[in-house]
């Protein structure tokens, strides 16, 4: 938007360079959109993966070829470039700062923030878990989400895993994933149930030696692994609830308006290509090509014709991790078969754009 010529700006409560947490790994279909954003990712020689690994809690697995593939780039890393592309492009940033509230007044939005009072004919909300600005809008996900809530814990570990290979380890309530990022290191995130971590007296430490460690491939991972943070960077609320791509006229972008399942690998993807139509409906808005309703319109059909049937089958794919029996239950199906393991992948991701 910056480089159509539109002031633009950004609200970002962290300050560059923060971890997040994050599979971190990335497919294909966005090499080319970040390319011609800005960054080097040729010059920065990051791993490719081109293999899925998966492991049952009782340790039965499978392996099969990714269509298309991913790389793999720590948040860290990724986020920080991007904003440093931004600010040269003459975005405004504005980092350590929380947006309170966005209100739709007089056609245009106002946004409160520990850095004041913003005001814009446009806003998109690009946040991940649940949020007080979902809780002041009053989203319907809020009521209809009926689901046990998820936390995520990820560390940056060393060791001597395949770096052409992506794992997903079930465990009971959960799955962890491992995968190579850039500088030799590898993202080691999981996901789980907050009953599990509330079930071991809030100890994370305690939580995965009762229960990630019940899965042999995982327990062989987390015993020889060279843990590089002090702590891990973890996340709460974590919800895969179906959303609303608009709210109160601001467009909802990446996990804000759908989050995908982690263990369909895909929602950086998601998120990227999100903003990237989001900018393409606003585009003729700013230039009163359009109304407000057809920018809206536009951006929530295409979101939905590119993302809907992707989460819908994260979710029903979700169903059978984290779950023993079930888990146990899709590798011995699959595995003679795969093709089908191919198809679900290929449900899960998109074309280059």
């Amino acid at each position: 938007m910056a480089r159509e010529g539109y002031r633009t700006c950004l609200i970002e409560k962290e300050t560059y360079p923060f971890h997040k947490v994050c599979g971190e790994y990335i497919s294909m279909e966005s090499w080319d959109f970040l390319i011609r954003l800005g960054l080097p990712l040729d010059a920065w020689d990051l791993p490719k993966i081109h293999e899925l690994y998966i492991t049952a809690p009782n340790g039965e697995s499978l392996r099969e070829s990714l269509p298309l593939g991913g790389f793999g780039i720590s948040r860290y890393k990724l986020d920080a470039a991007l904003a440093a592309i931004a600010k040269k492009g003459g975005v405004e940033i504005f980092e350590d700062t929380k947006v309170y509230d966005i209100r739709f007044e007089e056609g245009n939005h106002k946004i409160e923030s520990s850095a004041g009072l913003f005001t814009a004919p446009v806003a998109c909300a690009c946040y991940g878990k649940k949020s007080n600005l979902d809780v002041k809008w009053k989203r319907l996900f809020l009521k209809e989400d009926k689901n046990q809530n998820y936390v995520g814990v990820k560390y940056h570990v060393r060791t001597s895993l395949p770096g052409d290979q992506i794992a997903l380890h079930n465990f009971s309530g959960g799955y962890c994933g491992v995968s190579k990022i850039e500088e030799g290191k590898y993202c080691l995130c999981y996901l789980t149930t907050s009953d599990n971590l509330k079930n071991n007296d809030q100890s994370i430490p305690a939580m995965e030696e009762r229960i990630l460690k019940q899965n042999p491939a995982l327990r062989k991972l987390l015993e020889e692994v060279e843990i590089l943070y002090e702590d891990p960077v973890t996340i709460a609320q974590i919800s895969f609830a179906a959303k609303t791509q608009i709210e109160n006229h601001a467009l909802c972008i990446g996990d804000a308006a759908g989050m995908i399942t982690p263990l369909c690998g895909n929602g950086m993807s998601m998120a990227l290509h999100g903003s990237k139509i989001a900018a393409e409906a606003i585009t003729p808005f700013l230039r009163h090509q359009c109304s407000r309703q057809l920018m809206e319109n536009t951006y929530q059909k295409n979101w939905n014709r590119l993302f809907a049937k992707r989460l819908k089958t994260g979710r029903f794919i979700q169903r059978f991790f984290g779950k023993t029996f079930w888990s146990v239950l899709l590798i011995r199906v699959m595995k003679p078969f795969p093709f089908l393991v191919r198809a679900l992948i290929r449900q899960t991701h998109g074309e280059k754009f």
